[in-house]
């Protein structure tokens, strides 16, 4: 998923012989006494090691032996309305971002103008998580990492997409109706109960809670830092994603 460019290895590559010419230049000086020597010597070498440097780097950068890929998967955060997996999602996504891979951060909010006229009864909200799973599941066929967040109150349609994915991480955020009730600064429960929403997960509407997922996040235990901790140690260990 990484790789080495041609102006990264000139980079390094200056970086490298001018410290080491420095310090040739000044070994030369110290022997001779001949500044005019340990200069000459000095930029013979630079060029000579730093095109040897040079081609000695492209040269190991083709080579397969020894690398490891990083896989793509689909890291997909499930729970209640405004139990976090928004904020959480957004957390691990920055840091992925960070060492420079290539990553999508996918939110239901941001998927539903590609799927108009799409609503919320359940058959509606299967029909958007799976082909929300599809979307998440081409991407990672190209070597993309995906961190989607979505309530995906229902198990077929999560199943779903863990089934069209190759590398499937499902984050369950674990907490409860009432302290989800209490984050809402946006007021959609309250909308819910007068009755303004419908088929709102937790109000009117089931919440089916994952039987397996691969990471629980105990929302009301846990800090968010704590939280993604808990995300990047298992990224680690499956992916080897040893720089996290």
């Amino acid at each position: 998923m990484q790789y080495e460019s041609k102006k990264r290895s000139v980079l390094k590559a200056i970086s490298w012989r001018t410290w080491a010419t420095i310090t040739t230049a000044i070994i030369v000086f110290i022997f001779t006494g001949r500044f005019a020597l340990a200069i000459t010597i000095g930029l013979l070498e630079v060029f000579a090691k730093m095109a040897l440097y040079f081609v000695h780097e492209r040269f190991w950068q083709k080579i397969r032996y020894g690398k490891k890929e990083i896989p793509s998967f689909v890291l997909w955060f499930t729970g209640l309305p405004a139990s976090g997996k928004k904020e959480l999602a957004g957390r691990i996504y920055r840091q992925l971002q960070g060492m420079h891979l290539k990553v999508e951060r996918i939110d239901s909010l941001d998927v539903r103008p590609l799927f108009p006229e799409t609503g919320f009864s359940p058959d509606e909200v299967n029909r958007h998580v799976k082909r929300s799973g599809h979307l998440c599941a081409m991407l990672e066929k190209n070597g993309v990492i995906v961190v989607a967040s979505f309530v995906s109150p229902y198990a077929k349609s999560r199943n779903f997409a863990r089934g069209v994915a190759k590398n499937f991480v499902e984050v369950y955020m674990n907490t409860t109706v009432d302290a989800c009730e209490k984050r809402d600064k946006k007021g959609h429960y309250a909308k819910a109960r007068s009755g303004e929403y419908t088929n709102f997960p937790g109000v009117d509407a089931p919440y089916e809670v994952p039987e397996s997922p691969e990471i629980i996040i105990n929302v009301d235990q846990v800090t968010m830092e704590d939280a993604a901790r808990q995300i990047v140690s298992y990224l680690r260990k499956r992916f080897s994603i040893n720089q996290l």
